[in-house]
């Protein structure tokens, strides 16, 4: 499941990675030290695991487990992190909010760490970034797999960026693909490319007799890609200094905590009442889709670890009343964007932008979020009001002797869209259910 990334400028010619040259054994001289005869062997000196660290990064490191790769992809993705640390650093930056609580539920299921890093790539630790595959959230859930593991979307939550729902939801998912497969790295090319997809590449490679493993399947070339890219980012974080990284410590503790017994409450509000920065709020609490929090729907509130009790202690000096500024509207017969947008002291831009309404489209939607008391309520918020899930979506279920090329001809649409909607290949099943958009 990719998502757009900023395109970040390299190096023309990256430096290549530093090679090792090995001594010749038979060319040293003759040694003239002491020689002893140990009489039994000497101990192996082990790491032990149950000691507690203060730097996340350690901790990451002690619960790698999945055996590595080696492949020139490894090799070039490792080139690119390290002529391009600035972009690395942000992505570093960033993971300090979620990697506690990812490396905790990892260690829960005994899952190894490494799987902690596939945010880095999938969404570069951007909780609202959204792809061309309507992928969104941290784990880019694609609308289809979020449902199946239960990540509610519609029009006040998107739980494909709820940090702690969509974090169970993709240990649940990787697990279940572990469990399908046998392997990690076949669950981490199925996560990517589709569980169906890996399964018939695994049982074609077997009945020709060729090897099953990661390397060996066919597979399209952003999937061929996938774990290379794990790979490398588990080569620097396990040896920053053989790169020149610089991996600032993070405190191995709790950053956030979950508040669940809630009220309605705006978001601005919500993050005054924690003493924080909206913007660091809407970090915590990207789920949510308009300005007003609705307690009905939202499961939680994320703080903070330390801003818990301050929210708290402001939140009772406050009546139910005082806590919103937003109301829900039920457009009635006759009513427009434009007529509703003046009656409610907004312009029709704000209107459009607070209820996630493409600015081409005219169409009034069965329900709508407006200000009690006029435009003032009105305040650009670093949140995503438009969830980005594809409306108007249809199923069609495969019938036998279909292809995607003759579903996609029928319907009128692209091959590659039909494909990326539904991270599927160029085979397909009967009774097999598609969506299209």
């Amino acid at each position: 499941m990719p998502v757009d990334v900023p395109a970040l400028t390299a190096p023309a010619q990256p430096a290549p990675l530093p090679t090792v040259k090995l001594l010749d054994a038979t060319r040293l001289p003759p040694f003239e030290g002491e020689q002893r005869e140990l009489a039994q062997p000497q101990p192996i000196a082990k790491l032990d695991r149950t000691q507690p660290t203060d730097d996340l990064w350690l901790r990451l490191r002690r619960g790698f487990a999945m055996a590595d790769i080696r492949s020139p992809l490894v090799d070039e993705r490792t080139r690119w992190y390290v002529a391009n640390q600035d972009y690395l650093q942000r992505v570093f930056e960033r993971s300090r909010r979620y990697l506690f609580h990812i490396v905790e539920e990892l260690e829960k299921r005994n899952m190894p760490t490494e799987l902690a890093l596939v945010p880095m790539f999938e969404s570069a630790f951007n909780p609202m970034a959204y792809s061309r595959s309507h992928a969104s959230g941290l784990w880019q859930f694609i609308p289809g797999t979020g449902r199946r593991y239960e990540l509610k979307q519609n029009m006040w939550y998107d739980g494909r960026r709820d940090v702690v729902a969509s974090t169970d939801a993709a240990l649940d998912y990787l697990r279940d693909l572990y469990e399908m497969h046998g392997d990690w790295h076949l669950a981490l090319a199925s996560y990517n490319w589709g569980e169906n997809n890996v399964a018939r590449a695994v049982a074609k490679n077997r009945k020709s007799g060729k090897p099953t493993d990661y390397l060996s399947l066919p597979m399209p070339r952003e999937t061929r890609g996938y774990v290379p890219k794990l790979q490398a980012l588990k080569n620097l974080i396990a040896n920053p200094a053989a790169y020149g990284i610089a991996l600032a410590p993070i405190p191995n503790e709790p950053y956030f905590a979950t508040v669940t017994k809630t009220r309605d409450i705006d978001v601005k509000l919500a993050a005054e009442l924690a003493e924080m920065p909206v913007e660091e709020f809407i970090n915590l609490n990207p789920g949510f889709s308009r300005p007003l929090i609705r307690s009905a729907v939202a499961p939680r509130i994320v703080l903070p670890a330390d801003k818990v009790e301050t929210f708290h202690d402001n939140l009772e000096k406050l009546e139910d009343q005082d806590l919103v500024s937003w109301k829900t509207y039920k457009p009635g017969r006759g009513d427009t964007l434009e007529s509703i947008a003046r009656q409610h002291g907004l312009s029709l831009a704000q209107l459009r932008e607070v209820n996630g309404i493409h600015p081409r489209s005219r169409r009034v939607p069965e329900l709508l979020v407006v200000p009690i008391a006029g435009g003032e309520a009105f305040a650009r918020l670093p949140i995503m009001y438009a969830p980005p899930i594809p409306r108007g979506g249809r199923t069609h279920v495969v019938r036998r002797g279909e292809t995607p090329w003759s579903i996609a001809r029928r319907y009128g649409i692209q091959l590659k869209d039909l494909q990326r909607w539904n991270r599927i290949g160029s085979h397909i099943t009967a009774g097999q259910r598609l969506t299209l958009f």
